[in-house]
């Protein structure tokens, strides 16, 4: 190399653009350099793009809910919102590709939330008629989710079981007998 001429750089490779989708949200996006993010335990998130378009969306929903449910928390309005945000921004219905993650059943005594938040995005997804690509339903741990709209990548986490570290304590722990039965503190 001979002075004045550059060195050989190496391309940049800026950070992905993180979107953490929480619950009772959605977000539609496009782009290479988007992901979007969101941790599940019983809820369910569908992750659902136009792959003519490059232009997908995710949604994290509480509970299955009936078509008569309003609020974001249940899943017929999540899913009817994230599949008209796309709609509006020009994808297919015909096109749309679906991922389904989350319906952990977490807590062993306790209903099935999580299963119940399967079987609907299931049945959904059916009733839609669209395709189904993939994903992760059920099981009995929760998940971190990582979306790229763009190519439609998905990637799971398995996080650690969560009944035995949050109850481990407290079945050994004996119960406390209170002193002050009836009494009422406010703060």
């Amino acid at each position: 190399m001979t002075f004045g001429q550059a060195a050989s750089v190496p391309a940049y490779e800026p950070e992905p653009r993180k979107i953490h989708v929480i619950q009772g949200e959605f977000h539609v996006a496009s782009g290479e350099d988007v992901v979007l993010t969101t941790i599940l335990g019983s809820c369910v998130a569908a992750c659902i793009r136009d792959p003519a378009l490059g232009i997908g969306g995710m949604n994290h929903f509480l509970l299955p809910g009936e078509a008569g449910d309003e609020g974001m928390r249940y899943g017929v309005q999540s899913m009817e919102l994230l599949m008209n945000a796309l709609l509006r921004r020009g994808s297919r219905r015909e096109r749309l590709e679906v991922k389904l993650f989350g319906g952990a059943h977490l807590f062993d005594g306790l209903s099935d939330v999580g299963g119940q938040n399967a079987a609907f995005a299931e049945r959904f997804v059916r009733a839609e008629g669209l395709q189904y690509v993939g994903g992760s339903l059920r099981g009995d741990r929760a998940r971190r989710i990582q979306y790229w709209p763009s190519s439609g990548r998905a990637r799971q986490i398995l996080l650690a079981p969560t009944e035995s570290r949050v109850f481990a304590a407290e079945r050994r722990a004996p119960a406390v007998k209170a002193d002050d039965a009836g009494a009422l503190e406010l703060f």
